[in-house]
């Protein structure tokens, strides 16, 4: 199916390749491109157009982030397989919770490549951030959850007070009041 020449396709449907660009692989830095990548068509050519191949493979890169809100719970999925469980820091900062990762500069078989990388969510006004959790699998997935339906925290609002500045003297005004002061 992913071989298979659309006719006619115009710019707005979906079958146009430009309507679904590809996206940059999440946590994919450093190891070079797919085959599926690299032979995908970037150009429109005339009235034929190939669905893009990324997308028959997607299924299988869908998730690197993934985000459930439930009725019971917040939950979150992210991949950090390239990274060691000492190297992957999760804080929440009021309403935001943060996943960072980073490794130094190490050898892979392309050569050197050091990652880092932060992703901030958003948790839902019933999300208390002290009790979200964390737990890494094997697979190296990070799964972060906290229960929903708690007490809704209430924001702060702080408005400020804005000030008038005196607009500056007029250089015309002052020459005017020196040149009447000194006869």
């Amino acid at each position: 199916m992913s071989g298979r020449s659309v006719p006619h396709a115009h710019p707005a449907t979906a079958e146009y390749e430009f309507a679904n660009p590809s996206r940059l692989g999440e946590q994919r830095f450093g190891e070079g491109l797919l085959p599926e990548e690299i032979l995908t068509p970037t150009l429109y050519h005339g009235y034929y157009v190939r669905p893009r191949a990324a997308q028959a493979g997607e299924g299988s890169r869908a998730g690197a982030s993934e985000l459930r809100l439930s009725e019971g719970k917040f939950q979150a999925f992210l991949d950090v397989s390239h990274f060691t469980p000492d190297e992957v820091t999760v804080r929440t900062v009021d309403n935001l919770l943060e996943v960072s990762a980073r490794h130094p500069q190490r050898l892979d078989r392309h050569g050197f490549v050091s990652r880092e990388f932060c992703r901030t969510y958003v948790l839902p006004a019933d999300v208390d951030p002290w009790r979200v959790r964390a737990a890494l699998s094997h697979d190296g997935i990070l799964n972060l959850e906290a229960p929903r339906g708690g007490r809704h925290l209430d924001t702060e609002v702080n408005e400020v007070y804005i000030s008038l500045l005196p607009a500056p003297p007029d250089p015309e005004e002052e020459e005017e009041e020196v040149a009447r002061v000194e006869p």
